[in-house]
């Protein structure tokens, strides 16, 4: 169960800085990926502050979402496949957040 939590954090991570990378934010991309180290720091400020980041890019992705939905269908375009897309990243990045929560993995971060 931790390594599946800590795969889901880290591909969360990364998908989101990738994210700011395709839109030019260096800044936003090394934010978002830099909590990966985190995951080695075993003290419950490192998982909190990893569960910030998750909560602030499930943000990201939903005003994304709202932008990209809002100018396809002023284009005419259909949005349905793009919301059904960003709507699952939204769930899977607040999934990653709310695994930190986990008996075990307050067990990892001495939460307990």
């Amino acid at each position: 169960m931790k390594i599946l939590t800590f795969a889901i954090a880290v591909l969360s991570l990364v998908v989101l800085g990738a994210h700011f990378m395709r839109y030019g934010n260096d800044v936003g991309m090394v934010l978002s990926v830099a909590p990966i180290a985190l995951l080695f720091v075993r003290r419950p400020w490192a998982a909190r502050v990893i569960q910030v980041v998750l909560v602030f890019g499930a943000f990201e992705w939903a005003t994304t979402l709202v932008g990209l939905v809002q100018m396809r269908m002023a284009q005419g375009l259909p949005a349905t496949r793009l919301a059904i897309i960003l709507g699952t990243v939204i769930v899977v990045t607040l999934a990653a957040a709310l695994l930190f929560e986990t008996r075990a993995m307050k067990r990892v971060y001495r939460r307990q």
